[in-house]
């Protein structure tokens, strides 16, 4: 049964994902340095950044997940020709970025109407994986379809063996944070990822913030493990620079699942842009109501 608490936590899991994208699109790309002289600590969703965004404004992480979320829900099921179709329907509106490798598996699929990129050892970028919370929210009856579904979604545009273990530790870490699980499932998540694939253990430092999906899930990790709110989480995660936009999404998302709606800085919330919040609201009521 999905209780109000579980649509609390879907709610949470999607705002806090635009809100982390928010934050973290200020500082993408810039150094922990570059932002501690612009800044002092980020904290603000003041837009600017390198794609000169209005406060609040999100980028192309919130564009896709929303995108995605919307497809699956109109389609009444996980389809993944509504989700390609519906990322070309966003990569039309002239979103204000979008990254390489997704670009060229929206055009593969435009021009090849296929649902997969052919394997290539450059896709363990992070695209496939920033999706991926969509895939946790609409599978909180089966664990097992939540890792599938966020795989398959992630190989219309990404097609490595790091980017399909991120993308289904994603949708499960996600997931348990929705259904209440707690923290200890979540970082059992990780845990077991970083087991099957050493690439993705702690080191013990602060870890360095990229488009690298094993870059962004250590520092998404680091940071949940380490700080002891929604907002110093994603405070953390955003001073690191780097892809901060999409490590600063998928710790929102999780954080969210975690802490629910009341854990997310109402002033935060105000500045995302009212249609993304109703959007993000009804993607979540109705991704849950597939998943159930």
């Amino acid at each position: 049964m999905v209780t109000p608490e579980v649509r609390d936590r879907a709610r949470a899991a999607m705002f806090g994902f635009a809100v982390g994208d928010a934050l973290g699109a200020t500082t993408e790309f810039l150094t922990p340095a570059e932002i501690r002289h612009r800044y002092g600590v980020h904290r603000t969703l003041c837009g600017g950044g390198w794609l000169g965004l209005k406060p609040g404004q999100i980028t192309d992480d919130t564009g896709m997940l929303l995108a995605l979320a919307e497809a699956v829900a109109e389609a009444g099921r996980w389809d993944l020709g509504a989700i390609a179709r519906g990322f070309a329907a966003w990569l039309r509106s002239r979103p204000v970025d979008v990254g390489a490798t997704c670009a060229r598996g929206i055009r593969r699929f435009l021009v090849e109407g296929t649902f997969q990129a052919p394997p290539n050892e450059w896709d363990a970028g992070n695209g496939g994986a920033m999706r991926a919370p969509a895939a946790g929210i609409a599978s909180l009856a089966s664990p097992v379809r939540a890792g599938v579904w966020a795989v398959r979604q992630a190989r219309i545009t990404h097609n490595h063996p790091l980017s399909d273990a991120a993308s289904a530790a994603v949708a499960l870490m996600v997931r348990a944070a929705v259904l209440g699980r707690g923290f200890e499932a979540v970082d059992g998540v990780a845990r077991a990822l970083a087991r099957r694939h050493p690439e993705f253990r702690a080191t013990g430092t602060r870890p360095v913030s990229s488009p690298y999906v094993v870059d962004t899930l250590r520092t998404v990790f680091f940071f949940l493990r380490t700080t002891g709110s929604f907002e110093d989480c994603l405070v953390g995660v955003v001073n690191q620079g780097g892809d901060a936009d999409t490590a600063g999404a998928l710790a929102g998302a999780v954080a969210g699942g975690l802490g629910g709606t009341t854990a997310i800085p109402r002033a935060w919330l105000r500045r995302l842009d009212l249609d993304v919040r109703e959007r993000l609201e009804a993607a979540a009521e109705r991704l849950v109501r597939l998943g159930a």
